[in-house]
């Protein structure tokens, strides 16, 4: 008994020693800047034309009570994909994990930025190559395993104007939209090659409008990686060297949500 307590002395010292090695990664919020990168949820919100109604806030109560205090209250509903909001990737398979099965592991994590919106600019239609991905890389380095890939388009300067940022506003009609997004290989090797933890774009979905068979959906689905679309203030972000935190209503079964994303960004980086 004595060997074997010196044995399990001398491992948990090991640990200990080993920990203390590690570099810590947790957010140093006071140095930290913030960039809200969410919509807020209202009557303009943009949703998918096929869904049959948007964001809907109905008073319960409002003003003061009997007692002489004020009180608020309200009822919401809304489809899971308005405005900005989550794709889980149950949304394009069904083994795919669903809302609350994604874990915050992988909803914290490191951000890039990738910006093509001069080429969306010149082609609304515009899907990011696996030529932009790799050019990207030889400037910032490697897109690394359980990244943020953000996709620029500059799409937010229509926002709240469906027709100007869905290209269409037939409504049940997806079939005139018009907006850039990913391609379906720069999405494969965001996904299978480079591992990926979420994509995510300033436009109402990772795939182009036009896409009729939502090939990115399906890629990123499974790989079992997540979707954040409707995304604002990717202007704002620096191309690497941020955190993302996207955390959606974390409805049980779900194929997505609602989200409120976050970039913290480091007040010294450059």
């Amino acid at each position: 008994m004595i060997n074997l307590h010196g044995h399990l002395f001398r491992l948990i010292w090991g640990l200990c020693l080993l920990m203390a090695a590690l570099p810590l990664t947790a957010l140093d919020l006071d140095t930290s800047e913030f960039v809200d990168l969410s919509y807020p949820l209202n009557e303009e919100a943009i949703f998918w034309p096929t869904q049959p109604s948007g964001f809907e806030k109905k008073t319960i109560a409002y003003g003061e009570t009997k007692g002489g205090f004020f009180y608020s209250a309200f009822s919401v509903c809304a489809p899971e994909h308005v405005g900005t909001h989550l794709d889980a990737p149950r949304h394009f398979s069904s083994s795919g994990k669903t809302t609350e099965q994604i874990s915050l592991r992988d909803l914290i994590v490191p951000g890039i930025v990738i910006d093509v919106s001069e080429q969306a600019a010149s082609d609304r239609n515009y899907r990011l190559k696996t030529e932009d991905v790799l050019a990207f890389e030889m400037r910032h380095g490697p897109v690394k395993p359980g990244t943020a890939v953000l996709l620029r388009t500059g799409w937010g300067q229509f926002w709240p104007d469906r027709v100007a940022y869905l290209g269409d506003n037939t409504p049940g009609d997806a079939s005139k939209l018009q907006f850039p997004g990913y391609g379906s290989e720069a999405a494969r090797l965001l996904v299978e090659n480079r591992r990926v933890a979420i994509l995510g774009v300033d436009t109402a979905s990772i795939d182009y409008g036009k896409s009729v068979d939502y090939e990115v959906h399906r890629i990123a689905a499974a790989g079992n990686v997540t979707g954040l679309e409707n995304l604002t203030g990717l202007n704002e972000l620096p191309p690497t060297g941020f955190t993302i935190i996207a955390l959606p209503m974390n409805i049980e079964g779900g194929s997505g949500g609602p989200a409120r994303v976050v970039a913290v960004i480091p007040k010294d980086f450059e």
